[in-house]
């Protein structure tokens, strides 16, 4: 039995109170099931800017009636700060997810970006640390690694931001460790990499790239790969980053105040993925017939990324449970039911 299998059987025989901000969401919907699964009591805040109601309807499918009523959902703002202190009392954890991702929104409109990933990560900080919680885990971003070339990428090596959303995202790894140091409160940064799977949008100007990738091919659609295809990512499947999560939040003393990165520790190129995603139609007996377009890179976008993981399993326990080719087949028939 591994860590994260002792922590939910621990969890199981005693269940917390958890709060997800950005539960309709792609990740914090996967979160819901999860800790619903787990018969955990969660309370989920989203606006809806970037999440779904269908999302948490699908969730209600998935889990059983009475671990359903154990969810209180409330539709709110996290740039209000009373909203965040009422969705704050009574909680065990705090999962923060809610934020405006992408590097070319930020790029388009960094007011509403630094609103909501700066403004608005400050007042969950605040409000969570008001109601003594027992920690405040965050996602933080790969983007905070910038223009620095080493790779894999260890957590104590930044470079420069090249982006308004890694600016945001690297406040609040310095506002947490503030926090940490002049309040004595408990927060873990989260790095996300690249993560993929289930319930993630695939539509829209600021989808991600496996998704966006997977629909269009369905569809019989064009692949536009940016750049010559050679470009890498540690693409993260979202089983690992739910493991994450909840290791980070029940971590012990001696692992919190501090950021991890959450990933596979794995490099895939863009011409890699298609492949990998054309295999896995494949084996759904969807043919593919059209090669992908290669176009300009993309502003803000770095070469490379793949992270360094030992940190997270020496002091976390992480022990991924799937890898890229593995999540693709896993996520395949939600795409192909929701490819309409």
């Amino acid at each position: 039995m591994n860590k994260y299998e002792q922590i939910c059987q621990e969890l199981k025989a005693q269940p917390k109170t958890w709060l997800i901000t950005g539960v309709a969401g792609f990740i914090g919907s996967n979160l819901l099931e999860a800790l619903l699964k787990l018969d955990q009591r969660v309370v989920g805040l989203d606006n809806f800017a970037t999440g779904y109601q269908k999302n948490l309807e699908e969730v209600k499918l998935l889990v059983s009636s009475k671990q359903w009523q154990a969810f209180t959902f409330v539709e709110g703002d996290i740039r209000d700060v009373n909203t965040c202190s009422q969705v704050c009392d009574g909680v065990d954890y705090v999962l923060h997810q809610a934020a405006l991702g992408s590097v070319p929104r930020s790029l388009a409109d960094p007011i509403t970006s630094n609103a909501a990933n700066v403004t608005g990560f400050l007042n969950m900080l605040e409000a969570a640390k008001q109601a003594n919680v027992a920690s405040f885990t965050y996602a933080a971003s790969s983007s905070t690694y910038g223009d620095h070339p080493a790779l894999p990428k260890v957590e104590e090596n930044i470079g420069s931001p090249l982006s308004p959303y890694a600016v945001t995202k690297y406040v609040n790894e310095l506002y947490s460790n503030v926090y940490a140091r002049a309040y004595d409160f408990n927060c873990i940064g989260l790095r996300y990499f690249n993560v993929f799977g289930r319930r993630q949008d695939p539509d829209g100007a600021y989808a991600a790239v496996i998704p966006k990738w997977t629909a269009a091919m369905i569809k019989g659609d064009t692949v536009f790969i940016n750049g010559d295809g050679e470009t890498s990512r540690d693409f993260c499947y979202i089983d690992n980053t739910v493991q994450m999560n909840i290791l980070a939040a029940t971590a012990p003393a001696e692992a919190k105040n501090a950021v991890y990165n959450v990933a596979l520790g794995d490099r895939t190129t863009l011409n890699e993925l298609y492949a990998s995603i054309k295999h896995a139609l494949l084996d759904n007996s969807v043919q593919i017939a059209t090669e992908p377009e290669y176009r300009d890179f993309r502003a803000g976008d770095v070469r490379h990324s793949q992270a360094d993981v030992s940190k997270a399993k020496s002091a976390l326990g992480y022990d991924p449970s799937h890898r890229i080719q593995q999540g693709i087949l896993e996520a395949m028939p939600w795409y192909l039911a929701h490819s309409g």
